[in-house]
């Protein structure tokens, strides 16, 4: 640090000896001034120390200010209004000032945008409860014209409407979820199985087969939470999957003993090159844009609330050979762990 220091500072001390040279070249130069060589060098000798208890001094009271801002950066920033009234001795008066306006300004627009954010989810969640009034009435109409011609397909798209609402109460509700979340013990097959059903519609228009195997493994997590997670997953699945397909489902346990459910489809599988960023909020990727469906927020969510929730989500692919996605639920829920730790 302290050659940092004096690199920092070289321009002023470059300046200082060259007028220290100066001084000297003219003491030299000047026949008539009477001093002695003994004299010029106690006198450089004295300038020079001066510098250097100078450069120490300064070293020591910058190194104790940054060291003050450094110890601010780990508190919240929150509280630098109150650390601020108190400053250090090194902390000089303007600095501080900065410091407290900036803190201030802050918290105004935090405030403000934590504000409208809330108005944004209220009117986001009252909005959806009012148009799954009608989504219903709509659902009951359906339901008594089963047999009608076109039913089938008028049900798949009012399906697909469901799942976006039903989606989008549960992006507004996501900043709550870890004062909303509530460990349950279930079997693997409970998860997946209602989201199947929730899907039928739109499988039976696409005359898609969906087979379930495997063990029906106990897993300990939010059971609404981790069906939103396989509804993401699953909805990819029948979306991406040709007409007359197959979606298989395993569940089972790895061999640390987690428990592990794998969705496959037969779909156009993913581009290699695409596969790192499928989890970025917003990326489509090539295959999205073809099929011209994709809205880069399913698997984005999935991974979002997966990583809350502790499950680890990943996806093995290949262009043409459709997509496998495995989620692995813990062995240990962290909610439990800290309640009995």
């Amino acid at each position: 640090m302290f050659i940092s220091f004096l690199i920092s500072r070289s321009p002023w001390i470059g300046f200082y000896l060259v007028a220290l040279f100066l001084a000297d070249l003219l003491l030299y130069l000047d026949s008539g001034l009477p001093v002695s060589t003994g004299a010029v060098l106690y006198f450089n000798v004295l300038l020079l120390a001066a510098l250097l208890l100078f450069v120490v001094w300064r070293f020591r009271r910058e190194t104790r200010f940054l060291k003050e801002i450094r110890s601010l950066e780990e508190e919240a920033l929150a509280d630098w209004e109150d650390l601020l009234r108190g400053r250090p001795a090194g902390l000089d008066d303007v600095t501080a000032e900065l410091l407290q306006k900036a803190s201030l300004a802050h918290k105004r627009e935090l405030g403000a945008l934590r504000e409208s954010r809330l108005i944004e989810a209220d009117y986001t969640a009252a909005w959806v409860h009012e148009v799954k009034a009608p989504l219903t009435a709509m659902k009951l109409l359906l339901d008594e014209h089963r047999g009608e011609p076109g039913m089938r397909a008028l049900s798949a798209e009012w399906l697909r409407i469901h799942l976006l609402i039903d989606r989008q109460l549960y992006i507004s509700r996501l900043p709550t979820l870890a004062s909303d979340f509530i460990p349950e013990t279930a079997g693997v097959r409970s998860l997946v199985a209602p989201e199947v059903r929730e899907l039928a519609a739109w499988c039976m228009e696409k005359d898609l087969a969906v087979e379930l195997e495997g063990e029906d493994v106990m897993v300990r997590t939010d059971v609404k939470w981790a069906r939103f997670v396989i509804r993401q997953v699953l909805t990819n699945a029948v979306k991406y999957s040709p007409a007359g397909g197959t979606i298989r489902i395993f569940a089972e346990k790895d061999e640390g003993g987690s428990a592990v459910l794998r969705i496959e489809d037969e779909g156009p599988g993913i581009p290699a090159h695409d596969i790192p960023r499928i989890f970025e909020k917003g990326f489509t990727g090539g295959t999205g844009r073809i099929h011209n469906a994709a809205t880069g927020l399913g698997l984005y969510l999935a991974d979002a609330v997966g990583s809350r929730l502790g499950m680890g989500l990943g996806v093995v692919s290949k262009e043409g050979s459709g997509t496998a996605v495995t989620a692995v639920f813990p062995k240990e829920n962290e909610f439990d762990r800290i309640l009995h730790s």
